[in-house]
């Protein structure tokens, strides 16, 4: 599994648009499609909420790259 670090700018960042934000997904759409069909995981649990809000601490697996969430700088 590829690990990467995404630092999040403000305070949190929805689920569709960190997946657009890495490159795991070319639009935001791409990324609910993804969400919808139960293929992202948060903190190894199954996410439903296609605009959950992500906050720093948070581990988010998509496509085999795990993103762990930094907070802002």
């Amino acid at each position: 599994m590829e690990n990467c670090q995404f630092q999040l700018r403000s305070e949190h960042v929805r689920l569709c648009d960190l997946l657009k934000l890495v490159g795991i997904v070319g639009s935001g759409g791409e990324g609910k499609h993804l969400v919808a069909e139960g293929a992202v995981t948060v903190d190894g649990l199954s996410e439903s909420r296609k605009t959950a809000k992500i906050r720093a601490g948070q581990r988010v697996e998509c496509r085999g790259v795990r993103i762990d969430v930094l907070a802002a700088a």
